[in-house]
């Protein structure tokens, strides 16, 4: 693809998912656009050997977009980087197709593997603000990882996790229409064990007058 194709594409990306965008000029300002053309051209130096020259261009990018991709991460098509302060995305990390990461994201090592060492996205993944996706192993299409999550294992198709560490709260129906951007509407484990957990004791202290009545009332029979 042509640096003219790359830059149209990049447009559609960013119009299509960021409804704050008015006009295609307001994109050329996108940090993600800038990011990803400098990363796409980084990408092409180091598969050719130009380590050096690739380090420095997303280097620089880096600086002026605040957004960290190296050379060597392996991108998909439609890859959106929503704000993007602090994301950092790792040397040996694979991003399937239109795929979306927000402010703050990790795709990272754990620091205790060689060769592979950081996560692969599979397509239409989306990783929402804070989270941390951590090790060599595949989050699987169409997942949601929320917003803090600390992603430490393999996350099956059509997976929602949360927390920390990050665990599979829900698995939807490969059938049913998807909601790619929605960050809100995601389970909250902790709550609803905390919601489990006065239920229960509610229920324990009801048993518990309830025993308290039929003693007093056993105690006034004997008292007769």
């Amino acid at each position: 693809m042509g640096l003219f194709d790359q830059i149209k594409e990049e447009i559609k990306i960013i119009r299509e998912r960021d409804p704050a965008i008015h006009s295609n000029m307001e994109v050329l300002l996108y940090p993600s656009f800038k990011v990803m053309l400098s990363y796409r051209r980084a990408h092409k130096l180091y598969k050719k050997g130009h380590y050096f020259w690739a380090r420095y261009i997303s280097q620089k990018a880096a600086r002026k977009t605040g957004i960290e991709i190296h050379p060597g991460a392996e991108i998909g098509k439609g890859l959106f980087i929503d704000h993007g302060t602090g994301v950092i995305i790792g040397e040996t990390t694979i991003i399937g197709d239109n795929c979306t990461l927000y402010q703050g994201v990790t795709l990272g090592g754990t620091g205790k593997e060689q060769g592979k060492r950081h996560p692969t996205l599979g397509n239409n993944v989306m990783v929402s603000a804070g989270a941390k996706v951590l090790g060599s192993f595949k989050i699987g299409d169409n997942s949601k990882i929320g917003a803090g999550a600390v992603v430490l294992e393999e996350v099956p198709p059509y997976s929602t996790v949360v927390g920390v560490p990050g665990r599979v709260v829900r698995r939807l129906d490969p059938n049913a229409p998807q909601d790619d951007l929605n960050q809100v509407d995601l389970p909250d484990p902790v709550r609803e064990d905390i919601t489990n957990l006065q239920q229960a004791n509610s229920e324990l202290i009801n048993r518990v007058l309830d025993l308290e009545a039929k003693y007093k009332e056993l105690s006034k029979k004997l008292e007769q």
